[in-house]
C-alpha cells in the first residue's frame, strides 16, 4: 500500500505558489492511517523514548498515535498564546512566512528522551526551533519523526546531528 496514493497535492494553499501536500485522504482511511502508524513507530525499535511532542497541528494526529503505542507521555508544541501555562518559545523561517512555537516550560525535565514528530519537514525551520525548545528545557533528541519529508527543500541541513525519520519522501 503506497502512502503517497492517500496524499493529495493542492496547488496555491496556503498562497500562491506553494504546493501543500494535504494528509486528510491518509486519514479518512483507516487501512492507510494503520499502515503510516505501523512505519512510523518500526523506525523507534530499541530506542528508549520518555515522551512524544507533535507540532501545532497536524503533527497531533500521529504524534498522539505514536505516543500511546509508545505507551508514553505526550507533549502539544502549539503556536503563540494556545497554550494556558508558563511557556518558553522560539522564533523561525518557513517556506512562506515565520511564525513562532511554544511550549509549556515544565513539559520536559532534564534528560528526558524526546521524539520530535510532525507530518511535514519541508525547509526545516519548525523541526529546528522544536529542537532548540527541547535542548533549551533539557531535553535529549532521540529522533525527528515525520509523516513526509520534502528532500528537495534541503531540510535536513537544518536539524544535522539528529537522527530523522521521514515515511514517505518526495
Amino acid at each position: 500500500m503506497p502512502l503517497k496514493n492517500y496524499i493529495r497535492d493542492i496547488q496555491g494553499f496556503p498562497k500562491e505558489g506553494i504546493l501543500f501536500k494535504d494528509i486528510t485522504p491518509l486519514l479518512i482511511e483507516p487501512e492507510a492511517r494503520n499502515k503510516c502508524l505501523e512505519i512510523l513507530v518500526s523506525s523507534l525499535k530499541d530506542k528508549k523514548i520518555d515522551k512524544v511532542i507533535g507540532v501545532e497541528s497536524r503533527g497531533f494526529f500521529f504524534g498522539m498515535l505514536i505516543a500511546q503505542e509508545l505507551n508514553v507521555g505526550f507533549i502539544p508544541v502549539r503556536k503563540p498564546n494556545k497554550l494556558p501555562y508558563e511557556t518558553i518559545s522560539a522564533t523561525y523561517d518557513l517556506e512562506y512566512g515565520t511564525d513562532t512555537l511554544e511550549i509549556h516550560t515544565d513539559a520536559i525535565q532534564k534528560g528526558d528522551r524526546i521524539l520530535i514528530h510532525d507530518d511535514v519537514l519541508a525547509t526545516g525551520g519548525t523541526a529546528k526551533a522544536v529542537c532548540e525548545l527541547v535542548e533549551r528545557l533539557g531535553g535529549e533528541i532521540v529522533q525527528c519523526n515525520f509523516l513526509m519529508e520534502l528532500a528537495f527543500l534541503n531540510g535536513r541541513a537544518k536539524i544535522k546531528g539528529n537522527e530523522i525519520f521521514a515515511a514517505i519522501t518526495y
